[in-house]
Parts: structure tokens; C-alpha cells; sequence
């Protein structure tokens, strides 16, 4: 049975809903890279793939060599990634007029959900960095809270003078509010299944042309499938450790692994071009 002092019945089905309906959302990953330009073939197929998992697996060994940085490193990015995300159906992160509400949606996953519940937060990165280290940086992200909570303050005088943001900054505060009131595994699985992921793949879905989404459809199959063997195998290779940390050492440096080469392509790559560019 797991820990209960670290993973609560909420928790569980918290990374059940990250695992299955969240992971899943970078199956797509080789059709954005074909409507990115990314040629054509047998050989580029496969070369896209290896690239892709070698990225992926580089990043978790890093963690495994230097996992403070790592850590670091991987919110660094997902703040980046979530927020520009969060923000894409207003206005592309590029764009002159949208580095406050960047800023804004940056903060949620990074910095709110472990300012305000970091005593939970505390052994969940106790388990991937140590107790030592899961402490210092906990202080630092507290350190954050004021900054970021005065650009969410901006963030809504913005918004009653520029209307388009309205509806952004209220997912936000809805959002935050989770956060506040809920475990940080709870609010995460929230945010990262039923809006991060059901936006990036309904954008990435419309902008498929109709003859390639039964290949594309294929491809996320099977990636999901292999992730879940993949998780199957790290169970097996783990079979007489505790399942509390091994169950957090599989989501959060499994996300860091796949978030990488995801959001090179995604938000580097790829781009925050409009889906109907591509139909």
C-alpha cells in the first residue's frame, strides 16, 4: 500500500488522470512535426522518433545525475510551456501585448500550487531531489509568491481595459482558487488533463488535414501505449521499493522527459501559428 503521508486516495487518481488522459496529449507529437515541415518518409519517420526519444531519455538521466537541477530546469520550462499555452487562443506568446498575461499564467503551476500547499509539496519533492534540497527550494519559490502575485494584480487591471483577456484571467483564477483548496497532485491533474492537454490537442487535432488524422490518431495510440509499458517496465525494475515514491519519481521525471523534446518542437518549432494556416 502506498505511503498515505504522501499519497492520499485523491493523490492517486490524481496521477492516474496525468498518466492516462494527460501523458497521451504528446501523441501528436509526429503530426506536428509533419505540419512543422518536417519531410516526409520512411527514413525521417523513424529519424524524428529516435531524435525524439534520445532527447527524452537524455533528460532522464540527467535527473538521475543531478536531480536539484533538474528539478529547476524542469519548472523552469513548464512555466514557460504552460503559459504560453494557456494564453494561445488570445494571443501568441511572441506577441507585444501578451508578456504580463505570460507572466501571469506562468506562475500557476510553478510557483502558486507549491507556495500554497507547500507542506504537501514538501515530501513530494522530498522523494526527487531530498529533504535538504526539497526545502531550500521550496523558500525560493515563496520568494516568488509576492512578484508574481503583483503581475496577476496588473494581469486583471489589464484585462478591464484590454476585454480579450477576460476570459483567460478567469480559467486563471478558477484555477488558482483549486490550487489554494485542494492537494497540489489534485489541482495539477485538474489543470494538466482538462485544460492543458484538451487545448493542446483540440489546436493540434483542427490543424491536421483530414487525410492524415487517421495515420495521426494511429501514432498517439501507440505512443501512449509505449509510455505505459514503458511505466510498467520502471514498476517491474522497482518491484521492492516503496510504490508512494516510485509512483512520484515515474510522473514527474517522466513528464520532464517527454516536456522536453515536446516543447522544442511545440513551442519552438512549431510554433504559435494558427491551425487554420495549415488546413
Amino acid at each position: 500500500m502506498p505511503d498515505p503521508s504522501l499519497l492520499s486516495n485523491p493523490s492517486l487518481i490524481a496521477i492516474a488522470a496525468i498518466m492516462l488522459i494527460g501523458v497521451p496529449h504528446g501523441g501528436l507529437d509526429a503530426a506536428v512535426a509533419r505540419r512543422a515541415g518536417w519531410p516526409s518518409g520512411t527514413g525521417p519517420w523513424i529519424a524524428f522518433h529516435l531524435i525524439y526519444l534520445l532527447l527524452a531519455a537524455g533528460v532522464a538521466g540527467l535527473w538521475w545525475l543531478y536531480p536539484l537541477p533538474s528539478l529547476i530546469f524542469f519548472l523552469l520550462i513548464s512555466a514557460l510551456h504552460f503559459g504560453s499555452s494557456d494564453i494561445h487562443p488570445v494571443s501568441a506568446p511572441s506577441s507585444k501585448d501578451a508578456w504580463l498575461p505570460l507572466i501571469a499564467h506562468s506562475g500557476l503551476v510553478v510557483i502558486a500550487i507549491p507556495a500554497f500547499q507547500s507542506s504537501a509539496v514538501e515530501p513530494l519533492f522530498a522523494v526527487l531531489i531530498g529533504a535538504e534540497n526539497s526545502l531550500w527550494l521550496l523558500q525560493q519559490i515563496q520568494q516568488l509568491l509576492l512578484p508574481w502575485a503583483v503581475g496577476l494584480f496588473a494581469y486583471g487591471i489589464y484585462s478591464i481595459y484590454q476585454q480579450r483577456w477576460r476570459s483567460t484571467l478567469l480559467s486563471l483564477a478558477i484555477l488558482i482558487a483549486l490550487a489554494y483548496l485542494l492537494p497540489p497532485l489534485v489541482s495539477f491533474a485538474i489543470y494538466f488533463c482538462l485544460s492543458h492537454s484538451r487545448g493542446h490537442m483540440l489546436r493540434i487535432w483542427r490543424s491536421i488535414r483530414q487525410n492524415e488524422r487517421r495515420r495521426s490518431a494511429l501514432e498517439a495510440l501507440i505512443y501512449s501505449l509505449l509510455a505505459y509499458a514503458a511505466a510498467a517496465l520502471y514498476f517491474a525494475l522497482q518491484a521492492n521499493s516503496e510504490i508512494a515514491p516510485t509512483l512520484i519519481q515515474l510522473t514527474f521525471i517522466g513528464l520532464a522527459a517527454l516536456t522536453v523534446p515536446h516543447m522544442l518542437l511545440v513551442d519552438f518549432i512549431y510554433g504559435h501559428r494558427e491551425p487554420q494556416q495549415y488546413d
